[in-house]
């Protein structure tokens, strides 16, 4: 299946980029993960995931941790944890009614470089990996079927100055967010939540 659909075509031609974009997907689209790539997703403390619902409607989110929390796990696949949010589950109840996803990976030091990822993503409650990122829920596993590198052209010069307390680590528990401690959501938390706060009430058992 090409890259492109007619609406990029209009613009293409109007734009007179119709033989560049077809040289790049040409040379640059692939469904399998270079060393560079895989060196670059491995090594990423942040990415943002596209998603969308039943009906299309589209929605991205902002997932951050260490490096290592997202891996390249197979010539075609990627894994990343899901992380304790804010229980909206809005990314991941798309992925449950519609599969397709984007990810996007930036590189903002050492030569700004990006990569997007186009594929399939599934949810795993008993994924091998949980066990190797602390404060794991879930796996997320997403098999590409487009693997490609953009023009880094617009990409600022940015530095990591402090990973975040939150993000999930062994030997480290993170501190409770502080919207979670205003009054308008405190009575609504998740009974983990309530206890990590101290209001005493233990989470319940799991019965699945």
């Amino acid at each position: 299946m090409s890259l492109y659909h007619e609406g990029s075509r209009e613009l293409q031609d109007r734009f007179d980029s119709r033989r560049i974009a077809d040289r790049l997907e040409a040379v640059n689209v692939t469904d399998t993960f270079t060393d560079f790539q895989r060196g670059l997703i491995d090594s990423a403390p942040m990415f943002w995931l596209a998603t969308a619902d039943a009906e299309g409607f589209p929605d991205v989110s902002y997932k951050g941790g260490l490096p290592g929390f997202v891996r390249v796990v197979g010539p075609s696949e990627l894994a990343f944890p899901n992380y304790d949010g804010n229980g909206m589950y809005k990314s991941l109840g798309n992925v449950l009614v519609n599969s397709r996803v984007g990810l996007l990976f930036i590189r903002w030091t050492g030569g700004q470089r990006r990569v997007r990822v186009q594929g399939r993503a599934t949810l795993h409650h008993d994924d091998p990996l949980i066990a190797e990122w602390e404060g794991a829920q879930l796996v997320v596993r997403v098999k590409a079927h487009r693997i490609f590198l953009n023009c880094p052209r617009y990409l600022h010069h940015m530095e990591l100055v402090e990973h975040s307390a939150y993000a999930p680590r062994a030997g480290h528990t993170p501190p409770v967010p502080d919207w979670k401690l205003r009054p308008e959501y405190r009575d609504a938390l998740p009974a983990r939540d309530l206890t990590a706060l101290g209001d005493g009430t233990p989470p319940p058992e799991d019965t699945a």
